[in-house]
């Protein structure tokens, strides 16, 4: 019997990739070039770090959803609307709710919480609230976003004993700049940012009443009763989106060119 000579299948000779080495009409492993087995090792090794990284990912993007809103706000917009319409705001126990004056129909509603408003002011695109901490927001009146936030130092007591009836007035017919009124102090904001423009303390032995505040031709008086022995005897204030009213003073200059109203109150930022 004669033994037929073992033949080995060239590489060159059988796949484009070589193929399987053929001993004696029997296949053995196919060495593939581009996909050798240390690469299938260093996957196996890789796999797990990928694994817990996307994990980790995950996880802080569930935490960030589920981390509380600040300040407690929760905005429910009820209607959306193409174009702007006119709303009118109102109080509730635990909200701010803005319906369409039309068709009296809810559009947004405005909560924190546990916390209760107690005065709304509708200015222009701004439906600004106070509330019983002596938090004053600023929503957009289309309901889109809580534009900015700003608290009253030491006004949470005064707020809960008297409310806030007189607190919000504006400073300018176009409603540019916010006046809040407190008994130590007048705080002016830029409505556009929030932006504090200046203030004005009561004077030693006085202080103002936010509920006997009136408008007359573009200026804001207040009444500021002081006590007998007060060395300040005015018992009204006037002021408008430069500060304080009196003969002489510099402009702080809010979008206003000139001396018109000079201001002698405590300038907290200058124009930008």
């Amino acid at each position: 019997m004669v033994v037929p000579p073992i033949k080995a299948t060239e590489p060159d000779q059988a796949t484009p990739y070589g193929g399987p080495l053929t001993v004696s009409g029997r296949a053995t492993a196919t060495a593939h070039p581009r996909y050798p087995r240390t690469d299938r090792r260093i996957s196996r090794r890789l796999l797990p770090p990928a694994v817990a990284v996307l994990a980790a990912v995950l996880l802080l993007a569930a935490a960030h959803r589920a981390r509380p809103a600040p300040y407690g706000d929760r905005l429910t917009v009820h209607a959306r609307v193409e174009h702007a319409t006119q709303i009118r705001l109102r109080t509730g126990r635990a909200a701010v709710q803005a319906r369409d004056a039309e068709t009296g129909r809810a559009r947004w509603t405005h909560t924190r919480d546990g916390r209760r408003p107690l005065a709304v002011l509708h200015a222009r695109v701004h439906a600004i609230a106070l509330w019983d901490d002596g938090l004053v927001t600023d929503t957009r009146s289309d309901g889109r976003a809580v534009r900015w936030h700003r608290a009253l130092p030491g006004a949470a007591g005064w707020l809960a004993a008297h409310g806030g009836r007189g607190v919000l007035r504006t400073l300018d017919p176009g409603a540019r700049m916010l006046a809040v009124l407190t008994p130590e102090r007048i705080a002016a904001y830029r409505t556009a940012d929030g932006d504090l423009r200046w203030t004005l303390p009561a004077p030693a032995g006085c202080a103002f009443t936010p509920g006997r505040a009136a408008h007359s031709r573009g200026t804001l008086l207040v009444a500021q009763p002081c006590a007998a022995d007060a060395p300040w005897t005015e018992q009204i204030v006037a002021v408008d989106d430069l500060g304080r009213i009196t003969p002489g003073r510099t402009p702080l200059g809010n979008g206003r060119q000139g001396a018109e109203h000079p201001y002698t109150g405590k300038v907290v930022a200058r124009s930008r």
